[in-house]
């Protein structure tokens, strides 16, 4: 938990913004990626995880995030937030480019340690997380699942919810096994959450 502390408590800021791999910083340290279904909390739980307000950009509208935006406090750990996924309101085309941005992105990634998939903790898994899940799969990437807004379902619907979802991680080959709960709202699971990464980033030395 100290240790999680310490990595997130530089100074994070805006580092880059990719609509396409033409635009992707250079590989350079370990990166982390947050990907979700559009509304799932991805940007609060950026501001929660680096202890920043504003740092990435929250919005009522679902599919606002349209590119990869990273984010660093040094060249050590970069943060990366997907576009979301999964918001059928939006245009075609642009769905299209941002799946494939996603998953040239997930395949041609060397320093990409781990994937944090966000699910809604009061729905759990719906049939749109399934291709996402499927490509980390196939392309072997390491990712673990953070139930989201885990402030709001009762604790037994909660409960419910986790064991659900940890049975299916169990049988995904790169699922890390561990599922990690969290609020941004109140703060619940983040320093767990930073304490994963932070463990993931010695592991990767």
């Amino acid at each position: 938990m100290s240790a999680g502390r310490k990595l997130f408590a530089g100074d994070w800021h805006f580092m880059a913004a990719a609509a396409g791999l033409e635009r992707l910083p250079k590989m350079f340290g370990v990166e982390i990626a947050v990907a979700g279904r559009s509304n799932v909390g991805k940007s609060s739980l950026v501001n929660a995880l680096t202890g920043r307000d504003g740092l990435a950009r929250t919005s009522s509208t679902p599919g606002r995030t349209q590119e990869l935006i990273f984010f660093t406090a040094d060249e050590r750990l970069r943060l990366v937030d997907m576009p979301g996924y999964g918001y059928a309101a939006a245009p075609k085309a642009k769905v299209a480019a941002w799946t494939e941005l996603i998953r040239a992105y997930l395949r041609g990634r060397a320093n990409l340690a781990r994937v944090y998939v966000l699910i809604d903790a009061r729905h759990g898994l719906k049939d749109t997380d399934t291709p996402v899940l499927d490509l980390l799969d196939e392309a072997a990437v390491s990712y673990q699942i953070v139930l989201t807004k885990a402030d709001q379902p009762k604790p037994a619907e909660l409960a419910a919810v986790l064991d659900a979802t940890a049975a299916a991680a169990k049988k995904r080959t790169a699922a890390y096994p561990q599922i990690l709960t969290t609020s941004a709202r109140t703060g619940a699971g983040i320093g767990e959450l930073r304490a994963a990464v932070a463990r993931l980033l010695d592991e990767t030395r």
